[in-house]
């Protein structure tokens, strides 16, 4: 029988260390950093609230993997649209395995024996894991015990929320990779007067970057306004 070769899910080139907002993570950054270029840790396990930069940081993970001649496979988990546990099918022989979202595979019998059985193969051929949810591996809904003991293993990192400050400074930052400036007062704004989860402010930077563009103008308060007003 032909060895199944799994499907790669997109990693987008942008989504780099360089590229994510550090703040009071470098420490975080370090051991990931360390255990996509093959040191550190065998398992890392991270978690923080959505928008939190955890897609960023599995992908930049993988990136930094391919830099090191490593074979690496990013397979992020979506509510409602998880694939059959085939997919794991494989996986063993990667030198790094980030699976993002962990937590919805909870409660998934087929999933939770697949991934504990990937789990063990993987470990024993000494490679690397880097898992992440939204809580931390105490609070995962797996029924399976042994899997959800091993999900404990390593080393578990948090990222933590960002103060008013940080958030405007990242956003500052996001902008600044996208090509386009927002000003303090225009970062102020978005803090007091728009939506304050992250998710919603990144979806927003986009949109952001193409009324400028097409306005051919900079991003001020007034213009900000005029914006958010026609959506």
């Amino acid at each position: 029988m032909a060895e199944q070769i799994p499907i790669q899910f997109d990693v987008k080139l942008e989504q780099s260390f360089a590229s994510f907002y550090t703040a009071s993570h470098q420490e975080i950054i370090q051991h990931l950093t360390d255990t996509a270029s093959g040191q550190g840790e065998q398992q890392l396990y991270l978690w923080g609230k959505p928008g939190a930069g955890k897609s960023h940081l599995l992908q930049a993970c993988c990136l930094r993997a391919h830099q090191r001649n490593r074979t690496a496979f990013y397979l992020p988990l979506e509510a409602n649209k998880l694939p059959t546990p085939d997919i794991l099918t494989g996986l063993e022989t990667f030198d790094l395995i980030c699976i993002d979202n962990i937590e919805l595979c909870a409660g998934t019998s087929a999933w939770e024996l697949a991934l504990f059985n990937f789990y063990n193969l993987h470990r024993e051929n000494n490679h690397q894991l880097i898992v992440a949810a939204h809580c931390p591996p105490t609070l995962l809904t797996i029924e399976l015990a042994d899997l959800k003991t091993r999900m404990g293993w390593g080393l578990t990192l948090k990222l933590q929320d960002l103060s008013d400050i940080e958030q405007i400074a990242a956003l500052t930052f996001k902008a600044n990779n996208l090509g386009f400036e927002i000003s303090p007062q225009v970062g102020q704004f978005l803090n007091k007067h728009y939506a304050r989860d992250l998710p919603t402010l990144w979806d927003l930077l986009p949109k952001l970057e193409q009324a400028t563009l097409i306005a051919k103008r900079k991003l001020t308060v007034p213009f900000l306004k005029q914006i958010l007003a026609e959506e």
